[in-house]
């Protein structure tokens, strides 16, 4: 199988492949749905960190004749650069059913939401797709764990999509069939990694460390916050479980690829 072949399949399994499991998602009764969003949210954490901590930055500052700092400052740099992103043009994540986007004068604008989602959601795709590429021009293993990674994250996202499309009036039909669309710029992405990074292969490990930057900022920015709503013992105790299972995933999942 080339590296081409990878990428591409791997694009498909964290872009559209979650998209198609998100409708399903959706097919559930809406009180079950309710039950275990959160706790896709509690894994996609741990799934996230982990890709980020355990798999991405060892490769990323263990790579040849590169600099720990200058990894460390990519990694700080990209931080910044995905809160700026975010703040505008709304490359944005929602893992709620009643989530909206504000006009101009702060009042709903339910008619610019589906737009604007699907606007952020292609480009956080396609950054999602150049990251996977990067990955696996590194290393095929570290190549599928990313891509594991970004495919844990996506599905409560892309559940939350799905409900501001629909809350803007599209079918489910349609809803569907955008999401698709818009997931494939992950492809996209991928492709372009591939075609361009040889030649540059010495910023390969930055990109790397870019990556965690991503991962890091989904998980502390946007999914951790959503954890937070939840007080009860209970759930804390639900959401430390299930964090600690999506870094054992990452964790067992690179060593036996590495064996």
């Amino acid at each position: 199988m080339s590296l081409l072949a990878w990428i591409v399949a791997f694009c498909l399994v964290g872009g559209v492949l979650s998209v198609l499991a998100a409708g399903l998602f959706l097919v559930l009764p809406e009180s079950v749905r309710a039950r275990l969003l959160p706790h896709l949210v509690s894994f996609a954490t741990g799934a996230l960190l982990g890709a980020a901590f355990l798999a991405l930055l060892p490769h990323a500052v263990g790579a040849p004749g590169v600099e720990p700092h200058r990894i460390m400052l990519a990694v700080l740099l990209g931080l910044l650069a995905f809160f700026i992103l975010e703040r505008l043009v709304l490359w944005r994540h929602c893992h709620e059913a009643a989530c909206e986007v504000h006009g101009a004068e702060g009042e709903p604008d339910r008619h610019a939401a589906g737009t604007l989602v699907l606007f952020g959601d292609g480009l956080h795709n396609f950054i999602d797709g150049i990251l996977i590429g990067a990955a696996f021009l590194t290393d095929v293993h570290l190549g599928v764990v990313t891509a594991l990674a970004v495919a844990a994250h996506e599905i409560p996202q892309e559940v939350g999509d799905f409900a501001v499309l629909l809350h803007s009036g599209y079918s489910h039909a349609r809803a569907l069939l955008f999401n698709i669309l818009s997931s494939l710029t992950t492809v996209v992405g991928g492709v372009l990694a591939w075609l361009a990074l040889p030649g540059v292969s010495g910023w390969i490990p930055y990109v790397l460390a870019v990556a965690a930057a991503s991962f890091i900022y989904v998980a502390v920015a946007d999914l951790i916050p959503d954890l937070h709503k939840r007080v009860d013992r209970k759930a804390l105790a639900e959401q430390l479980l299930l964090i600690l299972a999506g870094v054992l995933v990452i964790y067992f999942a690179h060593g036996t690829l590495h064996d």
